[in-house]
């Protein structure tokens, strides 16, 4: 583990422990630095994110191995039609033994809690979810019991298996801080996953630092300077999705402001303490794809999220002042 006192957390010990995690993270998973990076922003930010991708690109170890270089506690849960909140939440219990009901917490009682196939639970269930994610409690039988910080949903979805499923809807989709696309290995990555597929399992990820740190990142958050010209931007970004003429609807004020976060963590992870228009520019993509509504004429002629915010990031000039102290 880095050795860094909580009270002494700048951007360069941030920037450490990203490539640290990357480091330990390629032990076990060949590639998806990105959709790496993607994660830690979410939790830095204290937010959650949905990972896309069809089964077997590693979206589940890619979760298991941030909780284990954190050394943070992880657990998983599985959706299927007939998961029930209970399931997740937790419930009481009669104990036969003390003549008393005893609480039996699910397993979102966790730093990291990874829901797998999301789109398989019942809407019942995902607000649920939805709603302990928001307010970071539960409420059972009326007591409320606050979860542990840091807290982070990772849920994933397969694209491509729609039947037996329940799609979320537009508005919980924007509960999720970013979506982030886990794309097939390439040719020469694939190559490597078979020469690691006999001895992965024999790799340890070490802990890099502590829970303590994600908390102080995120105290840090307000000190990271933003200048007037990359708040314009992020603005211009947000009001060109409502002007493309293949979008119903674009980016809300929740999505300016998610870009605004994540820009500034994508900063310290970079080293810095303050924003350049590149950090916006990498983050629009994860910000804004489950944020943009097709028209039903695009969605017929095959348009994408991602080609729209391609076209988006083309259209708004960038601006080339830097920061100014």
């Amino acid at each position: 583990m880095l050795s860094q006192s909580s009270t002494d957390v700048g951007p360069k010990f941030i920037k450490e422990v990203t490539d640290a995690i990357l480091r330990e993270a390629g032990k076990v998973i060949v590639g998806k630095s990105e959709v790496i990076k993607a994660v830690l922003t979410a939790l830095y930010c204290g937010g959650h994110v949905l990972l896309e991708g069809v089964p077997g690109v590693a979206k589940t170890l890619i979760a298991k191995t941030i909780a284990r270089a954190f050394s943070m506690t992880y657990s998983r849960i599985q959706a299927t039609p007939d998961l029930l909140p209970a399931d997740i939440i937790g419930t009481f219990i009669y104990d036969p033994k003390t003549s008393e009901f005893r609480l039996r917490k699910g397993p979102v009682f966790a730093n990291i809690v990874l829901f797998d196939e999301i789109n398989r639970a019942s809407p019942r269930t995902q607000s649920a979810l939805l709603e302990t994610m928001q307010e970071r409690q539960v409420t059972i039988e009326g007591m409320t019991f606050r979860l542990p910080e840091p807290f982070i949903v990772i849920a994933t979805q397969n694209p491509i298996e729609m039947e037996g499923t329940f799609p979320l809807p537009e508005a919980q989709l924007d509960r999720f801080l970013l979506k982030v696309d886990v794309g097939l290995p390439t040719h020469e990555e694939m190559k490597e996953i078979l020469r690691r597929s006999h001895y992965i399992e024999r790799f340890e990820v070490e802990p890099v630092a502590g829970a303590e740190h994600v908390l102080r990142v995120r105290v840090m958050l307000p000190e990271v300077r933003v200048g007037e010209e990359v708040e314009e931007y992020i603005v211009n970004l947000i009001e060109e999705t409502h002007r493309q003429p293949t979008v119903k609807l674009g980016g809300s004020p929740r999505a300016a402001i998610s870009l605004y976060l994540t820009s500034k963590v994508n900063a310290l992870m970079n080293g810095r303490d303050f924003v350049i228009p590149d950090d916006v520019k990498e983050m629009a993509p994860h910000v804004l794809r489950h944020r943009i509504i097709l028209s039903p004429e695009a969605e017929l002629e095959g348009v994408t999220p991602d080609k729209v915010v391609e076209n988006v990031l083309r259209s708004v000039p960038v601006p080339t002042p830097g920061v100014e102290g």
